[in-house]
């Protein structure tokens, strides 16, 4: 584990000060980056999609609660599994309370690909107030990338096509037995009755949005992978190498 140098304390202010000009340009940077994302045109969803959730079927439409805004997070939990991923777990313990989201007129929700019976039981034993919906029997995970199965629909995970990630390093995952699930974030806008899909981010982009990361990010010690870790204490996990 690499340590920080030990330096007197107008040092450390001098390489401080260098530092928060470095972080003023990123934020900078951050908000025209948020901006541009904002500007993104949007896609009407015209298919129609069926969820099972806690009072049993529900359209798209539905799932905004009466709000014009709806996040979801594609958490890894295919029918065959038992539990959800691990990492998903840990972003979605992360989260919290969704007041702030639904006090701005944005409802989050989970959805995956498992039996609403499996999601409800995991639900319960985790202590989450988040609704979750079962997308099975549906397009939905495979027509936003987060089930990939070409088979159903050629392959894509951020926006990269199997021959692009067969390219890259590390990228072994492309080579399990389909389908297989992997995690996301999607976002939509319900204009009237219209619903249309603005923005969908997979990999390490929804990790980069919990409050730990955030926090880790800023300390000496950072997120602390597995291999950095101090023995005995509990970190968040990240994502594999094809997350990125």
């Amino acid at each position: 584990m690499s340590l920080p140098e030990v330096v007197s304390r107008d040092e450390w202010r001098a390489a401080r000060f260098e530092l928060l000009a470095a972080e003023k340009e990123f934020t900078k940077q951050r908000d025209a980056l948020n901006t541009r994302r904002r500007e993104l045109p949007m896609v009407l969803v015209d298919k129609p999609y069926v969820f099972t959730g806690a009072d049993g079927p529900v359209k798209l439409a539905d799932l905004f609660e009466g709000r014009h805004q709806l996040v979801v997070y594609h958490i890894m939990y295919p029918p065959e599994w038992d539990a959800a991923c691990p990492n998903c777990t840990w972003f979605v313990d992360d989260i919290g309370s969704r007041r702030g989201l639904d006090e701005t007129d944005t409802t989050f929700v989970l959805i995956s690909r498992g039996p609403y019976e499996k999601l409800a039981a995991y639900k319960a034993e985790r202590g989450w107030q988040h609704p979750w919906y079962s997308s099975a029997g549906t397009d939905f995970n495979y027509d936003y990338h987060v089930t990939l199965d070409e088979s159903v629909v050629p392959f894509e995970y951020n926006y990269r096509s199997k021959a692009e990630w067969d390219k890259r390093p590390n990228a072994d995952f492309i080579q399990q037995e389909q389908p297989f699930d992997l995690h996301g974030l999607s976002c939509f806008l319900r204009v009237d009755e219209q619903v249309y899909h603005t923005y969908s981010m997979y990999g390490r982009g929804p990790d980069a949005m919990t409050f730990s990361t955030n926090a880790l990010d800023l300390t000496a010690l950072g997120r602390q992978e597995p291999w950095e870790k101090p023995a005995g204490r509990a970190v968040p996990p990240s994502h594999d190498e094809h997350c990125h």
